[in-house]
């Protein structure tokens, strides 16, 4: 999908004027129109058509895939949720209707940079937009208001706080709206992987302005998340868009590191090969060690995280946008809305929570259609500050009691209460204070307590707004509290089982939002390291190399009654097998076992591969606990013994230190083109089908992308690509080179070398 993003680049200019491109893609002409081309209540626009529109204010000719469906839908004035990946256009979807509409569209949106940077966007092309959060003043505010009432703007982006306030949702019911827009509305939903409170407002809030046409857009969300957002919203009969998920320019990489050195070592590597990119910490103390290390290495780079003043966080996240550094090291609290397209890495230093923010997070690379490289670097034990994390964003029916009753022994005669979150931590010896500000949050959504700032502190208090109420009268669901928990920890264990997973990682993640028969990207490390083809009988020197790894295992696991306990993780085996001497190993001695380097000549990247073969093939098994430790399985002592023969799907190995991506953007004669690999991806998988094998056994993502930047024009040429083999090449290469040459509007084929 992202890779169709080219169309938007190479749009037309429009009346002969000079054609500037801004980060976000958009075109900016010298001709766009003035500001009083665009409706106001002097000059409505309303009736305009879409496909006019989008030539007028934003200079396009054509759609992105998705984008014109999803228009024509807002246009006829139904509600709707859209899902579109990151970097599919999302913006322009709720900004060209607002064209169309008569009214204001008012665009919920949870960034100040981002809206800044939109709103700058549209002024650019001559539209009439404005923003209402915490940087205005009261005066400020009820001016843009009355503004808004006497249509002078077409768009306002509000920050979903504001709707906090019954004084500022009452001013908006004299406005005529024609379109509330939930950006990011995944952040609605309690069962989705970045809920905030705030959000939860905007069903009533839209309900008190007239309930508008409504429409919610998100680049991540399950299915349980997207009903969820329908029903918080109170949709009317809401059509429903999923784009599609697909990155196909990113290659998702997943490593495993026993260490902190390992992971320096390897965000070392990352860093010095691709240059410019994000990498995401779990923790604000991780972020700021990260940044420091990066900057000793000479690397231009930023520290970026919530604790962190709003001016300073503006300031920092701008560094980045205007490409004044070219790394930021940050928490979760970076990246929403980021719209840097030459974001050439994302490295995950921790595991995320969820699949949902991985993939949100990782989405960031590549904007620009490009090749882009996501790195996870996975160590079992950093799932402790995501089950931190999880406890702080769950407290138990219990502790939100017990912090109601404290908060209520306390109040004065105002019902009110200035205690901080520590204070109240402290005083009930609670040991994660993250619970303390959910159970507020919790209580404030149920309408027991109000949070607001006092005067002269940097804290905010606390006002019991049914101070007759004692905590055991809460009416706070127990069950539902429980099931959000489990939810959470049900998602951090798809997360691990991903990490721990031997097939493709795109098309894990595909599956996970719900997509069926995704094909095998080509360019993860699995894909990469020949997974996906058929289990096979083994050669008597491929049977051996498998018996010594087992025995490797044996001798770092413990007998049982009935089998095998593990004690080691596979990081750690591996590390025996191949004769490492770092302290970890020659700590525990693992230096004296028998089997200590018996496959140092096959290496760490060969073993880390076929592990992930033998424990698919039912010779190992993962125990989990508090660390996942490998063992034997009886099946796998068989085999160890020589009494029992096994299949497996035997690694080859990486083609090379150098990753192919990275190989096919240096040599390519051309840029990445979306429209072509559609095409070839939509022949690839008809002839797949026909022949009824997996689309990857016709070509790979990764060759059908070396088909778009090289378009070769004949067999010899197209013989020269990785993947095509002589059996393909006299099956399937020609189809393709017909396609190749029939694609309009795509440079001139030529040979490659």
């Amino acid at each position: 999908m992202a890779g169709n993003e080219v169309g938007l680049g190479s749009a037309p200019r429009r009346g002969g004027g000079e054609s500037t491109v801004r980060d976000d893609g958009w075109t900016a002409d010298a001709g766009m129109p003035l500001l009083d081309e665009v409706g106001t209540a002097a000059n409505p626009v309303g009736g305009m058509d879409p496909k006019g529109a989008l030539r007028k204010f934003f200079g396009f000719e054509e759609f992105l895939d998705g984008q014109e469906e999803v228009v024509d839908r807002i246009v006829s004035g139904r509600d709707g949720l859209v899902v579109m990946p990151t970097g599919g256009g999302k913006s322009l979807c709720y900004q060209l209707p607002a064209m169309c509409l008569e009214g204001v569209t008012i665009v919920v949106s949870p960034l100040i940079a981002l809206m800044k940077d939109q709103v700058d966007g549209l002024e650019a092309k001559g539209v009439a937009a404005a923003v209402i959060n915490s940087t205005l003043t009261h005066a400020e505010q009820r001016e843009r208001i009355a503004r808004m009432r006497a249509g002078d703007y077409k768009l306002v982006y509000v920050a979903p706080e504001r709707f906090r306030a019954e004084g500022f949702v009452s001013a908006m019911q004299d406005v005529k709206v024609a379109l509330l827009a939930i950006d990011e509305a995944h952040c609605l939903s309690q069962w989705g992987h970045d809920f905030r409170p705030d959000y939860m407002r905007l069903g009533a809030a839209r309900k008190a302005l007239g309930n508008p046409q409504c429409v919610a857009f998100t680049a991540t969300a399950t299915p349980v998340v997207r009903e969820d957002i329908m029903q918080v919203l109170a949709l009317d009969n809401p059509f429903e868009t999923v784009t599609g998920f697909e990155r196909p320019n990113l290659s998702f990489n997943i490593t495993p590191v026993e260490s902190k050195g390992a992971k320096f070592k390897r965000l070392r590597e990352v860093v010095d090969e691709h240059k410019t990119g994000i990498v995401y910490c779990a923790t604000r103390k991780r972020v700021e060690e990260v940044a420091e290390t990066l900057n000793s290495w000479g690397v231009k780079c930023i520290g970026y995280h919530g604790g962190m003043g709003e001016e300073e966080r503006e300031a920092t996240q701008n560094k980045f946008i205007r490409r004044e550094v070219d790394v930021a090291v940050a928490t979760n609290a970076f990246g929403m809305g980021i719209d840097r397209p030459d974001v050439r890495f994302v490295v995950h230093y921790e595991i995320p929570g969820s699949v949902e923010a991985y993939y949100q997070e990782a989405g960031r690379a590549g904007r620009d259609g490009e090749a882009a490289w996501c790195e996870l670097l996975f160590n079992y034990g950093d799932t402790r500050t995501q089950e931190f994390f999880i406890e702080g964003a769950n407290p138990g029916h219990g502790t939100i009691c017990s912090i109601y009753e404290l908060l209520h022994d306390l109040m004065d005669a105002q019902h009110e209460v200035h205690l901080g979150i520590d204070e109240i931590k402290e005083s009930l010896g609670l040991k994660n204070g993250m619970a303390v500000g959910s159970a507020l949050s919790t209580l404030v959504r149920h309408g027991y307590l109000e949070r607001f700032d006092v005067p002269g502190q940097r804290r905010r208090g606390t006002r019991l707004t049914r101070p007759e109420w004692r905590a055991g009268q809460l009416d706070i669901d127990r069950e539902a509290l429980e099931e959000k928990e489990r939810r959470d920890r049900a998602k951090l264990q798809a997360m691990v089982q991903m990490c721990y997973g031997a097939g493709c990682r795109q098309r894990a993640i595909l599956e996970y939002f719900g997509e069926k028969d995704a094909a095998e990207c080509g360019t993860c490390d699995v894909c990469r390291s020949d997974y996906g083809t058929e289990a096979r009988e083994l050669s008597a020197a491929e049977d051996e190399i498998v018996r010594k790894a087992l025995a490797g295992v044996a001798r770092m696991s413990r007998r049982t009654g009935d089998g095998w306990e593990g004690i080691f993780g596979r990081g750690r085996i591996v590390q025996m097998l191949t004769g490492s001497k770092s302290q970890d190993v020659l700590r525990v001695r693992l230096h004296e076992l028998s089997t200590y380097g018996i496959l140092r000549r096959k290496g760490t990247a060969f073993l880390n591969e076929l592990f992930h073969a033998m424990h698919d093939a039912g010779l190992l098994v993962t125990q989990r606990g508090e660390y996942p430790l490998v063992t034997l399985t009886k099946r796998g002592e068989m085999v160890m013994k020589g009494e029992s023969a096994c299949r497996l799907v035997w690694p080859n190995g990486r083609s090379g230190d150098k990753d192919r991506v990275a190989e096919l953007a240096a040599e390519a004669a051309g840029p990445f083109d979306g429209v072509l690999f559609s095409r070839l991806k939509e022949l690839r998988n008809n002839l797949a089908q026909s022949d009824g094998v997996p689309a990857y056994a016709v070509f790979t993502n990764e060759t059908l992308e070396a088909f778009t930047r090289l378009r070769p024009a004949s067999v010899e040429s197209g013989m020269k690509i990785k993947g095509v083999g002589p059996a393909k090449a006299e099956k399937y290469l020609p189809r393709f080179l017909e396609e190749i040459a029939a694609c309009e509007g795509g440079r001139p084929a030529a040979d490659p070398m």
